[in-house]
């Protein structure tokens, strides 16, 4: 069976066992913990056309692709697919992925960076035909893209977003005339939509909406930083697509492996896979803390037209796992999955005691116990669910960190998976030390782990 024909078969419709001495240091920390998380120039290829800020690093993909022994025969799972590290990675490798995104704008940069198929002078011809209308009708505005702007922004006939749509984005995340040229751009793109590599030139637009011609900064918590005036957009985006034309140029050949990516609730895998299809699972879940992953990608999914309203918002977070206040709930039952875990039970308790002896009466501190409940009732469910599409043997990764973000009250977020893995009928193997990251309120150091499992042989749920 080739891995095309695999990849179209497969689509379709406790007591605590993991204590400290139980985990095993690091087979990756030969690499330095602060380079642990850097891109090597291996990674950049295809990789570099948009990225989270929270991505995890290619060269850890390469490392368990590796040790898991995967094929062409082989397919690879990232249940919480983000912009593609796994998929793309495998890929490279001729290995056939599936990845599953509840984000609608990570989902269209994933699944972009998977398409080769695109001629790269077609993409050329796309993205220069559409710099020379918008510097067209820029130039008839009063403004010239390659000069930052310096005249009367009140006195300029500037285009806007509308009401709804401007209430999504962070305020002040772009400043008027940058705005002004990208929906310009946007709108010279748009005349082009059918042809090949409007998908590419999309998401280029994204990468550098984001990294240079916003006011966003990412530290890693995405923020608004001093707000520009103008900034260039043309040339950095038209560098971008070059740099695309330069990956497509170098795997001139569409690689024989298949590979897809799914806008899909990873609680809810078994509506997009068959049974017995997956070899390996490399992923990074979110971790329990109060970051809204929403928020990193706002800009970009409001501008490119994949978030219009705030019921779009809405049934974007309610696809994901709860690991933050801002996505929880009334009607969130995830937590009944680890109902009688008692280190979750305690935990939760915990910072339920310290919320009340600090005096804090928010409506987000209040449902920090909640929301931790929540978050790994989620991953237990997801696990769950997990188990009648591995193959016996199936070998999985889950970067996961740990976290004390909730009143400082630690939560050690890779023994608890690999507990309720355990609990769940998997098998742990080892969990591996990936790095240590200080962390800013606490000053502890947290741990930032691969948890390594594997489904028995012979045995299927």
């Amino acid at each position: 069976m080739t891995a095309s024909l695999q990849l179209e078969e497969l689509i379709s419709g406790t007591e605590s066992k993991v204590r400290p001495n139980d985990v095993l240091e690091p087979t990756l920390s030969a690499r330095g913990n602060a380079k642990a998380n850097k891109l090597d120039p291996l990674d950049r290829t295809f990789h570099d056309w948009y990225r989270f800020v929270l991505s995890f690093p290619p060269h850890l993909v390469r490392h368990y692709l590796n040790e898991f022994d995967l094929s062409y025969n082989d397919v690879v799972l990232d249940p919480f697919c983000g912009t593609g590290t796994t998929v793309v990675e495998a890929k490279k490798m001729g290995i056939s992925a599936v990845g599953l995104e509840a984000n609608p704008v990570a989902r269209f940069a994933s699944a972009t960076k998977l398409d080769w198929t695109v001629g790269p002078e077609s993409l050329r011809n796309l993205a220069e035909k559409a710099a020379a209308n918008a510097r067209g009708i820029l130039r008839k505005d009063g403004i010239d893209d390659d000069v930052l702007f310096s005249g009367n922004i009140a006195g300029s006939n500037l285009r806007t977003l509308d009401a709804d749509r401007e209430k999504l984005l962070l305020t002040n995340s772009i400043s008027p005339v940058p705005l002004h040229k990208t929906l310009v751009l946007l709108d010279c793109l748009r005349k082009q939509q059918a042809a090949p590599g409007y998908s590419h030139a999309l998401l280029a637009l994204a990468g550098v909406l984001v990294n240079s011609v916003s006011n966003l900064h990412f530290g890693p918590e995405v923020g608004v930083g001093k707000a520009k005036q103008d900034a260039p957009l043309i040339i950095p985006w038209l560098d971008k697509i070059y740099n695309i034309i330069n990956d497509l140029n170098d795997f001139p050949v569409v690689m024989p492996n298949a590979a897809t990516v799914f806008l899909a609730d990873a609680r809810r895998a078994g509506e997009f896979i068959k049974p017995a299809s997956i070899s390996a699972v490399i992923t990074s879940p979110p971790y329990p803390n109060e970051k809204d992953y929403t928020r990193t990608t706002r800009l970009e999914s409001v501008l490119l037209g994949f978030v219009n309203s705030r019921d779009d918002l809405r049934a974007l977070k309610r696809g994901l796992v709860r690991s933050n206040t801002r996505g929880v709930y009334k009607l969130d039952d995830d937590d009944q999955w680890v109902a009688k875990h008692p280190e979750i039970n305690r935990i939760a308790d915990e910072i339920e005691a310290r919320r009340t002896s600090m005096g804090k009466t928010s409506g987000f501190e209040r449902m920090y116990a909640r929301v931790t409940r929540l978050y790994f009732g989620g991953m237990a469910r997801h696990l769950a669910e997990l188990r009648p599409l591995l193959k016996p043997g199936a070998r999985l990764a889950y970067v996961v960190g740990d976290q004390a973000s909730y009143l400082r009250v630690m939560i050690r977020t890779g023994a608890l998976l690999a507990d309720i893995a355990q609990s769940l009928g998997y098998e742990l193997e080892r969990i591996d030390l990936f790095r240590t990251r200080l962390a800013t309120a606490s000053k502890e150091q947290l741990r930032e782990e691969v948890i390594i499992l594997r489904w028995p042989q012979g045995r299927r749920r």
